[in-house]
């Protein structure tokens, strides 16, 4: 079924075995970069030995294959060239390197030179504007380039050489890349190496180690601590906090006199005696009791309060609420909401594995009696017993 080697289909099932049983479909992305480890691109027989050994479909195969541009859909040459021409290199000059390299190899984007040695392209992003206009060769950086420099490398490549990268390991074949990017060490000597910050990237921490800038309490030597060390931590901070909150203040014992003589609720403005302080909440007119504000609950809950409270539970003005009313100035009956919504939900079963929600059976059997009596209750027609049923 396919050409592929027998140390390809043991890689393979080496790739598959990393994954749960019932997971197996996760090893699709390293298998495709092993087919193009062999190929130099995946092929329509690549995308085949993909479906065969994960029990897929080409479909599904190549549906993640055109997805991704590393994926390579047609024969690619040995070196990928790939020139920034976003934003910020594009700036830097980034477009006439593409464009000087195009015109020297005699290839537009996506196209191979004739000896098969270099594919050029150009890339949306390299993620290295600090070191743009910038390429990569089969993923490898070289930075700070300009129309020379490119053709020197790419002349380089050409006669055999392996220009070394800015940044990282000596150069390989776009073959040997895709072994390492399906998950396999590379054994070549020179194939690891680090590669250190550069000036442009530090540059920002150089400012701020001139400046003095740094995190308050920053201290790096602080080891990273664990979720259940965080949530400790919060959890006692939570608790010191509440614990120095001062006390409510105490009501005042004995009732505000209205001007009228009669008992007056607690906080009501407006009715305090004369030469008698009107209380605290009077100044805000507020007749709520003390209740915590609804931001400690989740943002979706807060939403849905706000909008449709409960007139049993809600408090007329408690931050963040507001009791809806029928036009009348009447709020609703307490449970309205519950009410509502439990309607709703009966009304609009959820749906089945097998049909969408609302596609009633009983409804469509109907309509298929009614057009094939040629009739329906009212005595129509077929043609209306059609038109009839499908607006049932």
């Amino acid at each position: 079924m396919s050409v592929f080697t027998d140390e390809t289909r043991e890689r393979a099932r080496e790739i598959i075995a990393r994954y749960p049983a019932d997971r197996s479909r996760s090893a699709l992305l390293p298998l495709l970069h092993l087919v193009q480890a062999e190929e130099g691109y995946v092929s329509p027989a690549g995308v085949a030995f993909c479906a065969e050994v994960l029990g897929l479909n080409k479909a599904q195969v190549g549906a993640v294959a055109t997805f991704y541009t590393m994926y390579k859909r047609k024969p690619t040459g040995d070196f990928l060239v790939s020139v920034c021409t976003n934003t910020m290199c594009n700036v830097l000059g980034g477009q006439e390197v593409y464009d000087t390299l195009s015109e020297h190899l005699g290839v537009g984007h996506d196209e191979t030179t004739a000896d098969g040695t270099i594919t050029l392209e150009h890339a949306e992003c390299l993620a290295a504007c600090d070191y743009g206009p910038v390429m990569t060769v089969n993923y490898d950086f070289f930075d700070g380039v300009d129309p020379s420099t490119a053709v020197g490398v790419v002349d380089e490549l050409r006669a055999g050489g392996r220009p070394m990268p800015t940044r990282g390991a000596r150069l390989c074949t776009l073959k040997e890349m895709a072994v390492q990017l399906a998950g396999f060490a590379d054994e070549r000597e020179g194939a690891v190496a680090d590669g250190g910050p550069g000036e442009p990237t530090l540059r920002g921490l150089r400012l701020a180690q001139q400046h003095g800038v740094s995190v308050p309490g920053f201290d790096p030597n602080t080891p990273i601590r664990s979720k259940a060390e965080a949530d400790r931590a919060a959890a006692e901070a939570k608790a010191k906090a509440e614990a120095a909150k001062p006390a409510p203040a105490e009501a005042a014992a004995a009732p505000v006199k209205g001007g009228d003589g009669a008992s007056a609720p607690t906080g009501t403005p407006g009715n305090a005696g004369a030469g008698e302080p009107a209380p605290a909440a009077a100044a805000t007119g507020s007749t709520a009791p003390d209740v915590k504000a609804p931001d400690d609950k989740s943002p979706q809950v807060r939403t849905a309060e706000t909008r449709q409270p409960d007139a049993g539970t809600a408090v007329p003005d408690a931050p963040g609420t507001k009791v809806p009313t029928d036009g009348t100035g009447t709020a609703p009956e307490a449970g309205d909401a519950r009410s509502a919504e439990a309607a709703g939900v009966a009304a609009n079963a959820p749906a089945g594995d097998g049909k969408p929600a609302g596609d009633e059976a009983g409804a469509q059997e109907r309509n298929l009696t009614e057009a094939k009596a040629g009739t329906d209750a009212d005595g129509a027609g077929p043609a209306d017993a059609n038109e009839t049923g499908a607006q049932k």
